[in-house]
């Protein structure tokens, strides 16, 4: 009897398996084909490449049903093996071996293998499993909402509320905690990490997060002559700039440099003649409160690269551009005008002097560095949070394993700090 149930039973936990695989290839050939290849795909008419951008473009949901699917299949394979192994050989014993045998077939033939396939054809890989795929988001995609929202009525008696938006699955820390654990093991690039996490931070992140702040914005004022006003534009690194009128505040529009080059051939070079008003834009506001994600999509349906920030009352609060958002993404874009990284200058010493006002986002891409940029967007902002006071000139603080030396300060405002390399890594060295 034991034996029959042996030759009945060990199909099934193979056929489990086997889609174990699939689901598994699934999973790594979708977040790695290319999006570019597969749009041309589709535009050409291939069908399995529609199948996948419509996979791909709901990854919430593709990842959640991935997750369900193939724990399930992995549980349930286990279950049957232990059932047969208890059968066979009773007590603990029977459960050990099938607790091994399972745990090594699962890593070896359901996830090492078939990732490793799929890695190394991705594009491929996808198109082949975007029909097996699609069944499985239609079967399962239901149950993780079903799932999320059990867990979502779990935390309410704790004072834990979530909303339909919030992502209990944690699809984007699944694919941040797979690029980590690619990075650790040297399959993927510093640099590729850094982009890819800068995808998925975009929609965690407000403008004002990224700004250019007002204080550093290259303003205009139309009231000035016209030749001032020509000189003042050709002495700019900037192609577009706001515009004023007699008060910072009163924005009247923003000037793009084309414009006014094409003003002037149009004028003969007759500076005094040209009306400036006339070739302004208008100026487009946004909420300081809007997310990255948001407004690179409202960049790209406006076809426009320029937007001005403002607060809850309405003051201007600073700018962000295309390119501000792009740079979250692929790092610091360098032109002949660019300082590279400005404001952080490595010291000869291993320390770092660093501009109070550069974005904690920016050094740490600059340096490799991991400070936390939750609760201040700057170094001297997060000097300041840490601290709970506004430093005195030559004060040093040790926080986040790096030591903080205030070198200069400008009424209440941090203006210069040294930095110390990570202070574990000094040891070690």
């Amino acid at each position: 009897m034991i034996t029959a149930l042996l030759i009945g039973l060990a199909p099934a936990i193979f056929v489990l398996l086997f889609f174990s695989a699939v689901i598994s290839a699934t999973e790594t050939s979708m977040t790695a084909a290319s999006r570019s290849r597969m749009h041309k795909l589709e535009r050409e008419g291939d069908r399995a490449a529609a199948r996948v951008n419509r996979l791909i473009g709901n990854q919430e949901k593709l990842i959640g049903a991935i997750l369900l699917s193939n724990n399930a299949i992995n549980i349930g394979a286990s279950a049957l093996a232990t059932t047969v192994l208890t059968a066979a050989i009773p007590g603990p014993t029977g459960a050990l071996i099938a607790t091994v045998m399972m745990t090594t077939l699962v890593v070896i033939f359901a996830e090492i293998l078939p990732k490793t396939l799929a890695i190394t054809r991705p594009d491929q890989a996808a198109r082949l499993l975007s029909l097996p795929a699609t069944w499985v988001v239609r079967i399962f995609g239901p149950v993780a909402n079903g799932a999320q929202w059990i867990a979502r009525l779990s935390l309410r008696p704790f004072g834990i509320k979530l909303d339909m938006a919030t992502d209990v699955l944690a699809a984007h820390e699944e694919i941040r905690g797979t690029v980590e654990y690619h990075h650790s093991e040297g399959g993927v690039e510093n640099r590729d990490r850094q982009m890819l996490g800068g995808v998925l931070d975009l929609a965690e992140m407000d403008v004002s997060q990224v700004m250019v702040h007002r204080k550093s914005i290259a303003m205009l004022d139309i009231s000035i002559p016209v030749r001032e006003f020509v000189a003042a534009v050709l002495g700019s690194a900037h192609t577009r700039m706001p515009v004023y009128r007699d008060d910072p505040e009163n924005i009247v529009g923003f000037l793009h440099a084309k414009d006014l080059l094409r003003a002037l051939a149009e004028s003969d070079g007759d500076m005094d003649g040209m009306d400036l008003q006339a070739i302004l834009r208008e100026p487009w506001f946004i909420p300081d409160t809007t997310n990255l994600k948001d407004q690179l999509n409202a960049f790209l349906k406006r076809h426009t690269h320029f937007a001005l920030v403002v607060d809850e009352y309405g003051a201007l609060q600073g700018l962000i551009t295309l390119e501000d958002i792009l740079e979250e993404i692929v790092g610091e874009i360098e032109d002949e005008h660019d300082v590279v990284v400005p404001g952080v200058r490595p010291q000869p010493d291993g320390t770092v002097s660093v501009d109070g006002s550069v974005p904690i986002r920016d050094l740490n891409r600059a340096m490799d560095w991991d400070l936390p940029d939750e609760d201040a967007v700057t170094v001297a902002g997060l000097v300041i949070h840490e601290a709970q006071t506004i430093p005195r000139v030559g004060q040093t603080f040790i926080f986040h394993q790096h030591r903080f030396q205030v070198v200069r300060r400008e009424r209440n405002q941090i203006t210069a700090l040294r930095i110390s390399q990570p202070i574990e890594t000094t040891v070690e060295d």
